[in-house]
This record gives structure tokens, C-alpha cells and sequence, in this order.
């Protein structure tokens, strides 16, 4: 099993259609991101996020839970814009997002996922 990590990555998700959406519906900031690859799978989690725009609690509605992704995000330890630009596609989120509150009202997300395909190098 190969790991892959990514600390404070800008994470940008869009719901998986038939027509691609052209606009995320969700912009999230994460603590870190990590993504383990074997032969046959990709899995990994979403730590300590918190939302930028949209509406992160619809992924795990029960409307969302049934929903597949796509992930987008830069890798910002490769110092050009090329070749940094990095993707999952189908990505599912079961019923594992689990929600924080902090005393001051701040809400803080932890996922776990699965994909099927990704472009991480």
C-alpha cells in the first residue's frame, strides 16, 4: 500500500453527473488530507476540514451519502504550476463524517472515503 498526504490543502468538490458541473458546490480547507492506494483501491480520510463555500452538511445527508464526488485540489509542495493540479473521481462518503462544535460555534469536519480512480503524481 502506497500513502499520499497533503497538509492545509483548498479541496474543491463537485457532485458527479452525467454533465459536469463546472462550479464546485463545496470548497473546503483541511488540516490534511491522506489517500492510500493499493493494486485494487483508493481510501482515505479528510482530517479536521472546515467549509469556505457552500454546503458541506449535504454530503452527509441522507441524499448526499448516495451521491458520488469529485475531488480537486493542488499539490503545493511542487513549486510550478505544472503538473500540480491533483483529482479523485467517484468518491463516496459513507455515513463517517463526523461533525465538531467548538465552544465559539466553529464546526469542524473528519471524513473517511473511498474512490476509483485518481490522478495524485
Amino acid at each position: 500500500m502506497t500513502e499520499f498526504s497533503w497538509n492545509k490543502p483548498v479541496i474543491s468538490i463537485f457532485r458527479e453527473r452525467n454533465v459536469p458541473e463546472i462550479e464546485p458546490f463545496v470548497v473546503i480547507k483541511a488540516r490534511k488530507l491522506v489517500v492510500n492506494q493499493t493494486n485494487t483501491s483508493l481510501s482515505g480520510s479528510i482530517q479536521d476540514f472546515f467549509r469556505l463555500m457552500g454546503d458541506v452538511d449535504y454530503i452527509s445527508s441522507p441524499e448526499g451519502i448516495k451521491d458520488h464526488y469529485v475531488l480537486c485540489w493542488f499539490d503545493d509542495t511542487i513549486p510550478e504550476m505544472t503538473g500540480d493540479f491533483r483529482k479523485m473521481i467517484s468518491v463516496h462518503f459513507d455515513d463517517s463524517i463526523k461533525l465538531e462544535i467548538s465552544e465559539n460555534g466553529k464546526r469542524t469536519y473528519n471524513a473517511l472515503f473511498i474512490a476509483k480512480h485518481a490522478k495524485l503524481f
